[in-house]
């Protein structure tokens, strides 16, 4: 039987994911920079993803990974056809970093997620110690490479590097291009020293929680009572570091957020499933999202590319916030239309289908 839970879950990841990565496809090297008097709204915004987006559904997303990792091996029962999957995942993120967008997860996916597998069919405890093992050698790397060019300047629309930044990636369609590549180059660098133990980590978290029956039941009374307060107290936390204050706490703001947003989309998890209950009548439109989250993700790059380097270049320009956010709601409904009209024609989405293929 299909969980629908996780299936709700991550159409909810893959839509989520729109909320902070929507602002590199504007700007890939500063993300989101503010004019020199944001809007009040910037402040409120800002708030609203420190609380409870910013790392939230990557982690979330991450943790899907890792239990469905599980589940293939349940049906399948071949570490090698779980293999090709990965490889071929890889190949398709390495084409979609390298041709469009240099903030691709899909290489790292593919990459922590081979890494998981090997540790994947040990003992829970073994699982969850390897898993935080992982966050916290990715996490004190991060650290320490914080160190090595602190930006401690808040930089504005009308800052000079913000501009040489903007003119050298808009000047020409191939010197955007040129800028991906460079861009992806360094992505690509620093999976193997951060991104790769950060989202392995994450995955084998996953692993464990899906063992745990946790996407099935939620988590336990003593769960609760230990993930809530990390919760709380690590966003808290967040909150209160002022990161252009001083190098340490530049440093550190990141290995923070990691773990608050571990804590808060095993939290998100638990709420999911105790609403949609394994049943789907409430939450088709977003069982079916789930079902296509590769397709979803793709679709937004295409999408977002379109929208910031073709139609409306300006934007990194001009927008706030608050813009960035009503074309993200235009996407999104867009997105659960598409979900909701392909879905009565085909059983998987067309990019599944095409991995499906391909791993075979």
């Amino acid at each position: 039987m299909r969980n629908i839970n996780m299936d709700v879950l991550r159409g909810i990841a893959v839509l989520g994911l729109m909320f902070m990565n929507i602002y590199t496809f504007a700007m890939f090297e500063y993300d989101y920079t503010p004019s020199s008097s944001p809007p009040i709204s910037d402040t409120v915004i800002n708030i609203i993803n420190v609380l409870f987006i910013d790392g939230r559904f990557r982690s979330l997303f991450c943790l899907l990974f890792g239990a469905s990792l599980v589940i293939q091996w349940q049906l399948w029962q071949s570490i090698d056809k779980q293999h090709n999957r990965l490889k071929v995942l890889a190949y398709i993120g390495l084409a979609h970093g390298f041709l469009l967008w240099a903030g691709d997860i899909l290489f790292i996916y593919a990459c922590a997620g081979w890494l998981t597998l090997k540790f994947s069919q040990q003992d829970n405890e073994k699982i969850l110690r390897m898993g935080m093992l992982f966050l916290l050698l990715g996490a004190f790397i991060s650290f320490l490479l914080a160190f090595v060019e602190p930006e401690l300047t808040p930089l504005t629309r009308s800052s000079d590097a913000f501009l040489m930044a903007y003119d050298a990636a808009y000047s020409s369609y191939f010197a955007g291009f040129v800028s991906n590549v460079l861009m992806f180059t360094v992505m690509l660098i620093a999976v193997p020293l951060i991104t790769m133990w950060m989202a392995a980590g994450l995955m084998l978290v996953g692993v464990y929680l899906y063992k745990q029956g946790v996407f099935v039941d939620g988590l336990t009374k003593a769960q609760l009572n230990m993930i809530v307060p990390a919760a709380i107290g690590l966003t808290v936390v967040r909150l209160m570091i002022d990161p252009n204050s001083s190098v340490f706490m530049y440093a550190i703001v990141e290995p923070i957020n990691w773990l608050a947003a571990l804590a808060m989309a095993i939290c998100y998890c638990h709420i999911i499933v105790k609403i949609v209950k394994n049943k789907s009548s409430k939450w088709l439109l977003l069982q079916q999202a789930g079902r296509m989250s590769l397709t979803l993700y793709l679709m937004q790059t295409v999408i977002f590319i379109l929208f910031f380097k073709v139609a409306f270049s300006s934007a990194a320009l001009n927008f706030d916030r608050i813009d960035y956010w009503l074309v993200i709601a235009g996407v999104l409904v867009f997105q659960l239309v598409f979900c909701k009209v392909y879905s009565q024609y085909f059983k998987h989405g067309p990019c599944e289908l095409i991995w499906r293929k391909l791993s075979r």
